[in-house]
């Protein structure tokens, strides 16, 4: 059975403005499970890595943040640190970036949480026994929390050809440990010309991983668990993720990973995916190209497949912008995704996510008219 995807248009009247109109769309997905007083809901957004503008405005937050307290809920607006270094892969920077990118309690109505600790090794493990991982490392502050909103900018991706909600969740909400295992089936490796034997690593891994050898570090790949530490606060970046060489494989987990993450949270989580500034590339850059093609509206739905298959239709469904990133696939119902990354199979992810239960590609596009 199609699953509903509420969309909401741009346009806006005299009578109802733009963050008025978010407030009614989230009314038709309220939490089938209603809350009780105090529970906790995260709204699970990316703040936006330092120089990229393409992240959803801060503005756009505050009527979720005030539907959940209408609901009955608390809510925090809430991430988890990079795997990469930049400017978010440690909670002191992810928060100062996150402020200078216009999130603050004042913006918001929202206190700011980075889930998964100072250094992104707070978090739990979820089980969810599926064929790629019996158990799944999930940021601390996100299994704790009663609720969920999912709050996505819907974009391009150089990996899963988009990112939509599967990623947020997937991806976003995982720890620093959860991050690696998706990219990677193994260690970290070193690039012997840049160590420089300082031994920093060592004094940071939690397994004893990594020891010196002819003054150059050397990790044990039968001991490493792969939490990502060393890669964060090696001083010469010399040590290096090994990406995963199957994009099949990296969508699979990440969607297993989004299954983890909801998993405790069934009838308590919401997701919505905002088509404005469609980017080809991630929001963990640190500048953002031209959209693909022109700002389509917001989406919103209890089920993670559909509304990530509603939004590729969407935009697959407009002109192109034949200045930005893409190289074909310019007219309306061509795939603009596969304009940018044609190599790149994006609908592994949503085959993959009604596979393990996550939810259904079959959708109804409910449209919200004016008031």
């Amino acid at each position: 059975m199609p699953h509903p995807v509420y969309f909401l248009d741009l346009k806006t009247t005299f009578r109802e403005n733009r963050l008025q109109r978010i407030g009614r769309l989230l009314d038709r997905v309220p939490f089938s499970k209603p809350l009780v007083k105090k529970n906790l809901v995260a709204i699970k957004i990316h703040f936006g890595e330092k120089g990229n503008t393409a992240f959803v405005k801060p503005i756009y937050v505050r009527p979720i943040a005030d539907k959940i307290r209408e609901w009955g809920g608390k809510p925090f607006l809430t991430d988890a640190n990079t795997l990469y270094l930049g400017t978010r892969s440690d909670s002191v920077s992810h928060l100062q970036t996150a402020l200078e990118n216009g999130f603050s309690f004042t913006t918001v109505g929202a206190p700011l949480v980075i889930a998964d600790g100072i250094r992104g090794k707070s978090a739990f493990r979820i089980p969810i026994h599926q064929k790629h991982f019996d158990q799944v490392s999930i940021a601390a502050d996100i299994v704790d929390a009663d609720a969920l909103v999912s709050v996505a900018h819907f974009k391009g991706h150089e990996l899963s050809g988009f990112g939509g909600t599967l990623k947020n969740l997937g991806m976003g909400c995982a720890s620093r440990e959860g991050k690696l295992s998706q990219h990677s089936q193994t260690a970290p490796k070193v690039t012997r010309k840049k160590c420089l034997g300082c031994g920093e690593c060592l004094a940071h891994c939690p397994q004893e991983a990594i020891a010196l050898q002819e003054k150059k570090a050397l990790i044990n790949p039968e001991r490493c668990v792969g939490c990502g530490a060393c890669i964060l606060i090696c001083p010469q970046e010399a040590i290096r993720i090994r990406w995963n060489p199957s994009i099949t494989v990296f969508q699979q987990k990440m969607t297993e990973y989004a299954l983890g993450v909801l998993k405790g949270k069934e009838g308590r989580a919401v997701f919505l995916n905002f088509l404005i500034d469609i980017s080809p590339a991630c929001d963990c850059y640190d500048h953002s190209d031209r959209p693909l093609v022109r700002d389509i509206g917001i989406l919103a739905s209890t089920d993670p497949v559909a509304i990530d298959q509603a939004s590729v239709d969407l935009v697959n469904n407009e002109p192109g912008h034949k200045d930005s990133a893409l190289t074909k696939n310019y007219k309306s119902g061509e795939d603009k995704f596969r304009g940018v990354y044609p190599k790149i199979d994006w609908e592994v992810q949503l085959q993959y996510g009604e596979e393990i239960g996550l939810g259904t590609r079959k959708y109804e596009l409910v449209i919200l008219g004016e008031k």
